[in-house]
């Protein structure tokens, strides 16, 4: 009986800790769109989305995301001129990234509509190839910022970064 009345407490514990962490993000802002997540509206509008890992093809070829090494500045043992350098990458993107992202909100909630109330093909297929076009030059702006990034740092510099960056 009493290892049954523990057990139904500590379940109950866990059950309403949980729940606790379930609260809404008071950040949060939300989504006009069905298909985008009030957290994946707030990153995109904010820069911070990257899409399924869009990045991976230049991490995987060892060109780091150029905000991971100015957070790892001290770490890497940066010289001034190559911070000078990484900031205005660093900057750039991150402008094209919130740049693209409202796009991408503005294109999905011109679909989202467009299929609520009805459409025809030409207008899904123009505004599906529009996403497109803004994916890719999203895209491009990431891998150009990353090629960028590698070609300032040493390759010890980009070893020890993908290591901080794992760990």
């Amino acid at each position: 009986m009493l290892k049954t009345l523990s057990t139904l407490i500590i379940t109950l514990f866990l059950f309403t800790a949980a729940k606790a962490q379930q609260q809404p993000d008071s950040t949060l802002k939300k989504s006009p769109i069905k298909t985008i997540t009030d957290k994946q509206y707030t990153l995109l509008i904010t820069g911070e989305y990257l899409f399924d890992d869009i990045n991976q093809a230049a991490l995987l070829n060892h060109y780091p995301m150029p905000g991971d090494a100015l957070k790892f500045k001290k770490e890497l043992s940066l010289s001034p001129n190559q911070v000078t350098k990484l900031t205005p990458i660093a900057t750039e993107l991150h402008r094209k990234r919130v740049e693209m992202g409202n796009f991408i909100v503005t294109n999905e909630t011109t679909l989202d509509k467009l299929l609520k109330k009805g459409t025809d093909n030409g207008s899904i297929i123009f505004y599906a190839n529009r996403s497109g076009l803004y994916y890719g030059e999203l895209r491009n702006a990431i891998l150009q910022a990353c090629v960028s990034t590698g070609n300032l740092l040493s390759p010890g510099q980009v070893s020890k970064l993908e290591t901080l960056i794992n760990h």
